[in-house]
C-alpha cells in the first residue's frame, strides 16, 4: 500500500490535465488502497452530515423514487440513499473504487456500477428524482468543470433535486490549485443552467485548519 504524497498527488493529476485525460488518473487513488477502503485518502468513511439532515428533513414520500450518487468513491453516500428509501445507481469511473464499494457492502442494495459522467447510459437522461454530487466538479479542469455541471444537471427528472457539496473559496483565491474549490460564481452555474437554488451553505468544516465548503441543494422546476 502506497504512502499517500499530497505533492505527488498534485503532480500526477497535473501531468494527466496537460495531456487532456482530466479523468485517467482516478483509478489509481483506489487501486493503490490495494482493497482496502480505509486507506483511500480522501475517503471521510461515513455519509455527509448535510446529505443526512437534507434525507431527513425530505423523507421519501413513495415508492420507486431514484437517486444517483456522482463519483461514488467508497459508497458511504450511496448507502445512506438507500437507507432512506431510495431506488439507488451509484457510479465512478475507478473500476477500483466500484470493486472496494462492493466488497465493503455485500449486502448493498446500491446499483454499484462504472461509468462516466461524460457518457453516461443514455437511459439515465432526466431519470433520477434525486442526483447528489460530493467533490467531483473541484478535480475537473477547465471546460471539463461545465461539461460536468451540464451533465449532472441532464439527470434530474422533472421537480427532482440537486444536492451539492464541494469545498468552497473566494473567486481571487486558488485560482491554480489542484484540487480547485469552487467559488459562488461557478455555483450559480446551475441557476443559470435553469435550476432553482433551494438553500446555499457555506461553512468550515472541523479539520485543523479548517476548510471552507459549500453544501448547496437545488430543484428542477
Amino acid at each position: 500500500m502506497k504512502t499517500f504524497d499530497p505533492e505527488a498527488y498534485r503532480e500526477m493529476v497535473r501531468s494527466f490535465q496537460e495531456r487532456d485525460d482530466p479523468t485517467g488518473w482516478f483509478d489509481s487513488i483506489y487501486s493503490d488502497a490495494e482493497g482496502d477502503h480505509n486507506a483511500v485518502f480522501w475517503a471521510d468513511l461515513a455519509p455527509n452530515p448535510y446529505l443526512i439532515e437534507w434525507l431527513r428533513e425530505n423523507p421519501v414520500a413513495s415508492s420507486g423514487k431514484r437517486a444517483i450518487a456522482i463519483g461514488c468513491g467508497v459508497g458511504d453516500d450511496a448507502e445512506a440513499m438507500s437507507e432512506a428509501g431510495y431506488d439507488v445507481t451509484a457510479f465512478d469511473i475507478a473500476p477500483s473504487a466500484i470493486a472496494l464499494c462492493k466488497s465493503r457492502y455485500l449486502e448493498t442494495k446500491v446499483d454499484y456500477l462504472v461509468a462516466d459522467l461524460f457518457d453516461y447510459p443514455e437511459e439515465w437522461s432526466e431519470g433520477f428524482d434525486l442526483v447528489y454530487e460530493c467533490n467531483t466538479i473541484q478535480v475537473l479542469p477547465g471546460k471539463y468543470r461545465a461539461q460536468a455541471m451540464n451533465a449532472m444537471v441532464s439527470l434530474i427528472s422533472q421537480d427532482g433535486d440537486l444536492l451539492v457539496s464541494c469545498r468552497s473559496r473566494n473567486s481571487d483565491e486558488e485560482q491554480d490549485a489542484i484540487p480547485l474549490p469552487l467559488d459562488k460564481e461557478e455555483m450559480d452555474s446551475f441557476v443559470h443552467l435553469g435550476l432553482v437554488e433551494k438553500r446555499f451553505l457555506a461553512y468550515d468544516d472541523d479539520q485543523k485548519p479548517a476548510v471552507p465548503h459549500f453544501f448547496s441543494t437545488y430543484v428542477k422546476e
